[in-house]
């Protein structure tokens, strides 16, 4: 031992008694004293294994066993047992560290009784108080010191949730022990010799204990809130390093993890995968001759594990995965980059896909949703990403078709649309930061006006699309929008279409060159006169702009008309 720390470790062990033998011989044979406790509920030949294993090793003693359940006070129980076995059989003892089966001493024991020996009156304990956390996770600050759970949360979580709702709609509140305030913190600590007897030796231990005994799980409260009663001088961090997921679960630490968790310079590590032989062969270091007292910096690795958390939880941009699909806004995203959708320019300017794709460094599509299939660019009947141009399969989850297409695609990708098309995609896109949205509204109506059916029909087509595209625009118009979205009547965008195009392109392409043409446009020669035809038979086009409406009707027209 360093000067005169002498430290004990009462280790707490369930399950994989074989790496928890393995781990209490590392604390042992680097000088430290280990008191065992092992679940009752582990099987009796695991447990006389274990003994067997550890027999030749006289500063290991192995405590009263009880069942412990998570979340419950028998945890707290052991924990008692097991450190007032350990500070009566070695009374030399100046410092408790609290660890479990599978927590691996990452440096020699050595360095970590040295690094006490620099403040040996200090508690190593995470202590916050309860009212000011506010990271629990799946549970409750400071009602689990307000209400009382008689109930186990994992086998009996119908009554636990009742039990709790009951409480709550009645207005039942615990009265809180006299001179203690909660506060809550890793379960896992190093305690000075002194401040442990303190509190097992509390005159009122036997209240604080039945207070506790039907607090939520009080083995990350008891200690964390007597150690504020008893310590003189608390250091609020744990010396282990334990991280937890967003579901309260201890990470598991595997072989990939080895460079990092040397780099952290912590003194032990949870939980550590029984199966991760290259982890368990490297850790603990081997000492040197020049004692390393630096204090841990978990900084680095702690980062990685958030990063992985937020990962899991919120995903990859526009990537749905099964953790949050098909929950509503679960995803991180709506999409992975962005794109864009060019509505009634092809109408305007039928060679329009083939003009844009010159001057857009981005994969140019035709109406990806439209009636007859997914027109990729240049035809193809399977698609980027091994996509088919089926429309059955493309309506069946059009979101995952478009997320897909532009997850999977590396350059940005850009389509047509039109009121004709699948309009099921219109919230999801206008509420898509990553779509840019750009419409010339009403020239569904040119390719009408050169069909040569019979007006009949053109007249009750333009009642379907004008429809469609009122609802779209009314959608387009919501204070929800988030995409960036360009409107333009038809008579607007005739009146100034290099303009209109010029500008559309340089949002895409800031740094692109000023457009110097225009693709062909098509025939607008009897627009006005099919206008004026279609409000004659009561239906008002609404879309195309009042200057096309209000033009003057042809000679033509005037003939018929006389």
């Amino acid at each position: 031992m360093s000067g005169n720390i002498m430290l004990g470790v009462v280790l707490l062990c369930h399950a994989d008694l074989d790496m928890a033998a393995r781990m209490a011989r590392i604390w042992a044979e680097g000088g430290a004293r280990v008191a065992i406790h092992v679940d009752a509920k582990a099987g009796a030949d695991d447990f006389a294994t274990m003994q067997a294993a550890l027999c030749d090793l006289e500063n290991v003693v192995f405590t009263a066993r009880h069942r412990c359940d998570w979340g419950r006070f028998s945890l707290v129980r052991a924990t008692q047992d097991a450190a007032e076995t350990l500070l009566h059989r070695f009374p030399d003892l100046t410092h408790v560290y609290l660890a479990s089966g599978s927590c691996l001493p990452l440096r020699p024991v050595q360095e970590l009784t040295g690094f006490l020996g620099l403040a040996p009156d200090r508690d190593h304990i995470e202590s916050v108080s309860a009212y000011e956390v506010g990271w629990t996770v799946g549970g409750l600050n400071d009602e689990r010191f307000s209400l009382w759970f008689p109930f186990d949360w994992r086998k009996q979580r119908w009554l636990f949730d009742r039990c709790v709702e009951f409480q709550r709609r009645r207005g039942l509140r615990r009265k809180l022990p006299k001179g203690i305030a909660p506060h809550l913190g890793s379960q896992w600590w190093c305690l000075t010799a002194e401040t442990l007897r303190a509190i097992l030796n509390d005159p009122r231990r036997q209240e604080f204990d039945r207070y506790f005994r039907l607090t939520w799980i009080p083995d990350e409260s008891y200690f964390q809130t007597l150690a504020r009663r008893h310590s003189a001088r608390i250091d609020s961090r744990s010396l282990t390093l334990a991280k937890f997921d967003h579901k309260g679960r201890p990470f598991q630490l595997y072989d990939d993890h080895t460079r990092m968790l040397q780099e952290s310079r912590c003194f032990v590590a949870r939980k550590v995968w029984p199966g991760a032989t290259g982890l368990l062969g490297h850790f603990p270091v081997t000492p040197t001759e020049a004692l390393d007292l630096s204090a841990p910096r978990p900084a680095r690795i702690l980062r990685a594990i958030n990063k992985t958390v937020s990962r899991r939880t919120r995903g990859r941009p526009g990537l749905y995965m099964q953790s949050r699909y098909p929950r509503k806004d679960s995803e991180n995203g709506k999409t992975s980059g962005p794109y864009a959708l060019f509505q009634g320019f092809s109408d305007i300017f039928p060679e329009f896909e083939t003009w844009l794709g010159q001057h857009l460094s981005a994969d140019v599509h035709g109406h990806l949703l439209g009636p007859e299939r997914a027109e990729f660019a240049g035809r193809p009947k399977i698609g980027p990403g091994a996509i088919p141009d089926g429309v059955a399969l493309r309506d069946r989850d059009a979101q995952g078709f478009l997320t897909s297409l532009i997850r999977i695609s590396p350059r940005m990708q850009v389509f047509q649309f039109s009121p004709r098309d699948n309009q099921v995609l219109n919230w999801f896109m206008a509420t898509d930061p990553n779509a840019h949205l750009f419409v010339v509204t009403g020239a569904w109506m040119l390719p009408l006006l050169h069909s040569e059916m019979p007006f009949d029909d053109v007249r009750r087509a333009a009642v379907w699309l004008q429809r469609a595209e009122l609802e779209q625009i009314e959608v387009l118009n919501s204070v929800w929008v988030k995409a960036r979205v360009q409107l333009h009547e038809l008579s607007d965008f005739l009146a100034r279409p290099q303009a209109i195009l010029n500008e559309a392109v340089q949002q895409l392409e800031p740094r692109a060159p000023a457009l110097t043409g225009l693709p062909q446009m098509r025939d607008m020669s009897g627009l006005a006169d099919l206008l004026q035809r279609l409000q004659n038979s009561g239906l008002v086009p609404r879309l195309t702009g009042d200057d096309l409406l209000l033009s003057p009707p042809s000679d033509t027209q005037r003939t018929a008309a006389e």
